[in-house]
């Protein structure tokens, strides 16, 4: 706080700290007090509202618990979206572990941008994109076919598996650069002294390289799994009936169905599952705020 009044001047200083107030109250406070509000009242019609019948209530909260078929999607939400964050580190590691210490340097930043550049495109287009790839005539089950690896056309979109294979593709980079961030820090003298003293590449990953990358890991598993529990326009296009996401229950609620309190119950107890996971990542990972700030 002392740089910042060094360098800017108690004016400027100022306008700057009231500027990200205002902000965070009128786009971050407020707007949750409200969702809050909401939640716990009943959906009334306007003539009642303020009247005896509208009283702070959990009844909005007790209906998921009650209500078997949308009990069932969240807790497939919670196991999916778990299982999007590890197929995307799964997926991520190498690719970072490779950007960080293998790839020669002048090389780098052509491969960062090859990486980058397809996600210039709109998220919507590139779950499109997906959803042609992924269709019943489309180039996956022509290049099946043609391989012979299968005899007739099959059906990838409107389950479970489209959904997370397109969740993987639009959030890969929210875990690749976190990675990148930490394994690019770790010093290669390292690696090589292990390799010297007989040590294989399991062993140096699960001994070196993995420890030193807990923080970039953290952050990554974080950022994916609060963006594939709160996502909607990926199991909305490449989902089906079968294969809804709580963030669908919760459009209903507030788009279809007309009841912003039981939308807003709903979404909260989303947003608590996201802190309750971003807890949980930091005390598995053993990692700070401090450490995830790096």
């Amino acid at each position: 706080m002392t740089e910042v009044l060094r360098r800017y001047g108690p004016v400027l200083t100022g306008v700057i700290l009231l500027a990200v107030a205002l902000w965070l109250a009128l786009l971050v406070v407020l707007p949750q007090l409200m969702m809050i509000g909401f939640s716990f009242r009943p959906s009334l019609p306007p003539s009642k509202l303020g009247g005896p019948e509208d009283v702070f209530t959990v009844k909005n909260y007790l209906t998921l618990w009650t209500n078997q078929i949308h009990l069932a999607i969240f807790l497939k939400t919670i196991w999916a979206s778990a299982l999007v964050t590890a197929t995307t580190l799964a997926v991520c590691y190498p690719v970072a572990f490779y950007l960080a210490q293998v790839a020669p340097k002048r090389r780098l930043p052509l491969l960062i941008l090859m990486l980058v550049v397809p996600f210039w495109i709109n998220e919507l287009l590139r779950t499109f994109s997906w959803y042609i790839i992924l269709a019943f005539n489309g180039p996956l089950n022509a290049l099946l076919l043609g391989l012979g690896i299968i005899d007739e056309p099959q059906r990838f979109l409107g389950g479970d598996g489209g959904v997370i294979v397109g969740m993987v593709y639009v959030y890969i980079l929210f875990m690749v650069f976190p990675l990148y961030n930490a394994i690019e820090s770790l010093d290669r003298n390292q690696i090589e002294a292990a390799r010297d003293l007989g040590a294989g590449w399991l062993r140096i990953h699960r001994r070196i390289v993995l420890p030193h990358a807990k923080p970039g890991i953290a952050v990554g598993c974080i950022m994916t799994f609060m963006l594939a529990a709160g996502s909607y326009a990926v199991p909305a296009l490449l989902g089906g009936p079968n294969s809804r996401w709580f963030t669908e229950i919760i459009y209903n609620w507030f788009f279809e169905g007309g009841n912003w309190n039981q939308g807003a119950a709903y979404a909260f107890i989303l947003l608590v599952l996201c802190i309750g996971f971003i807890l949980g990542a930091m005390r598995l990972f053993r990692v700070g705020l401090a450490d995830i700030a790096k």
